[in-house]
């Protein structure tokens, strides 16, 4: 580690993805903070819609004004987070924002999603002594996370993706494709041609509501 290194925060090695250790004071506290941020969202009523979202925008590092997430929701730090507008999540949304996780517009997220930035060593010794490591995650516009499906450290997922349930996503993810499986694979290309179904080959048909666009 370079002397440059060592006079970096744990706060601040977290976020460059160098080792650093995660049970020292500021981000113990900080864990602390968005725990009980959590916790207080995740006991309002149902019909507690606007105190959810005051919650959320302490929590979260950026939101915009479309925005809902299911409780309950569990994160480690919050302020990682960046939600783009129109996002929508499930239940059981678990976030681990040791760095950052970046969500573009119109998001949808299936329930029991779990995306996870930080890693640990290999080697059992270096582990035991709680070092750790994070890769920050991104994921584009009009992405679809299928339920229950994991996004690992430092995966990239481009625009208008569509996650399978179950899968765990290990690597980038290109835009306009559909991906399934442990370890994810993609498995089809969305095109045009898909616009005319709404499930497998079920064409969808005009309704009201596309004419009054």
């Amino acid at each position: 580690m370079s002397q440059q290194e060592k006079s970096l925060s744990e706060k601040e090695k977290s976020h460059l993805g160098l080792a650093y250790f995660a049970l020292g004071p500021e981000l113990t506290a900080e864990r602390a903070t968005a725990k009980e941020l959590t916790y207080e969202f995740n006991q309002t009523r149902p019909s507690e819609l606007d105190k959810r979202k005051k919650i959320l925008k302490k929590l979260l590092g950026s939101t915009q004004e479309n925005f809902y997430i299911e409780p309950p929701f569990q994160c480690d730090y919050g302020y990682n987070i960046e939600i783009g507008d129109c996002f929508y999540a499930n239940h059981n949304l678990i976030i681990l924002d040791c760095a950052k996780v970046k969500f573009g517009k119109r998001c949808f997220v299936g329930p029991n999603v779990s995306i996870y930035t930080p890693g640990h060593p290999l080697h059992h010794e270096l582990r035991n002594k709680d070092i750790e490591y994070a890769q920050s995650i991104t994921i584009g516009d009009n992405v679809w996370l299928g339920g229950s499906c994991v996004i690992n450290p430092g995966v990239k997922i481009g625009d208008n993706v569509v996650v399978g349930s179950g899968s765990v996503v290990t690597k980038d993810v290109p835009s306009n494709s559909v991906v399934a499986g442990n370890p994810a694979k993609v498995i089809k290309q969305i095109t045009d041609e898909d616009k005319q179904y709404y499930y497998r080959n079920r064409v969808y048909e005009p309704t009201i509501l596309d004419k009054q666009e």
